[in-house]
């Protein structure tokens, strides 16, 4: 089960930010969890090495911490690593292992005592076709094999520019066919919106807490009470060590899901950040 500890419902400041209403459903404190996404990265394991360096730098004792390797070095990382570090694959096959060319089964990952699988990221969506169909098959299957999963959400410029409605019938159209699946203890939804990755536009974080507290709330009204309470949710979008105090003052955003600033020293300090925020 996800620790958790009571907390009294009230509006809290953001930096520089008007008041924002706190979630109804933000009950209990969840334990942060940070993530980074190397992509395809780095080109070489020479640099792999300054890499896990950094990562081994972080403070697992107040965050869950994982790391997203690119699938050649998933097994490397995974023997160099420190305990509380996590390795979470970029992908998973839809099947077990077989006929798969290319794939990656999650019978491969648990042989390597992996835990967690990233799904649903935009890139994926965009440059592989993946649709909330075949995303939701890998889900039930991680899910089903004793896994857990971050599962990516977000939507794009146009629809941000349309405003909110626009953006959460996004979201929950990528929700809808995987809320009979989402449990607090085994799923990570990761809010990404894709205007912001990778070109360090930073929703602000008025943008990322109001956008964060409707996906809570559809949770609530959708699954559960209990699963909107206790699902963490992270933000995704160029999150970088200036951005994460502010984002982290944020009640309902439990973490972030890093890119670019996962090859950088910073993302200590961004894991340092929503530590020190959450525990407060």
């Amino acid at each position: 089960m996800i620790p958790v500890r009571p907390i009294q419902a009230r509006e809290r400041r953001l930096p520089h930010q008007s008041f924002l209403p706190l979630s109804p459903h933000v009950l209990m404190a969840r334990r942060p969890i940070v993530g980074g996404n190397w992509k395809c990265n780095p080109e070489s394991m020479a640099k792999l090495d300054g890499l896990v360096e950094n990562m081994n730098a972080c403070d697992a004792s107040k965050c869950d911490i994982y790391v997203c390797p690119s699938p050649l070095h998933v097994a490397c990382v995974c023997s160099k690593v420190k305990a509380g570090i996590n390795v979470c694959p970029q992908n998973c096959n839809f099947k077990g292992c077989g006929a798969y060319t290319g794939e990656v089964a999650v019978e491969q990952m648990k042989d390597l005592k992996i835990e967690w699988v990233l799904i649903g990221h935009s890139e994926r969506r965009e440059y592989f076709q993946e649709s909330n169909d075949l995303l939701a098959e890998k889900m039930k299957l991680i899910l089903d094999s004793g896994m857990k999963c971050v599962y990516a959400i977000g939507e794009k410029l146009p629809e941000r520019e349309k405003g909110l409605e626009s953006t959460m019938a996004v979201c929950i159209e990528q929700l809808e066919k995987v809320k009979g699946l989402l449990d607090p203890a085994k799923v990570v939804i990761a809010y990404e919106p894709v205007w912001a990755i990778g070109t360090g536009v930073t929703a602000t974080a008025a943008q990322a807490q109001e956008t964060h507290a409707e996906i809570r709330k559809w949770i609530a009204k959708n699954v559960s009470e209990e699963c909107a309470a206790g699902i963490r949710i992270q933000y995704g979008g160029s999150a970088n060590a200036k951005n994460a105090p502010e984002l982290s003052a944020c009640p309902d955003i439990d973490g972030f899901l890093v890119g670019g600033a996962s090859l950088k020293p910073e993302f200590k300090d961004i894991v340092d950040a929503i530590s020190s925020a959450k525990s407060a």
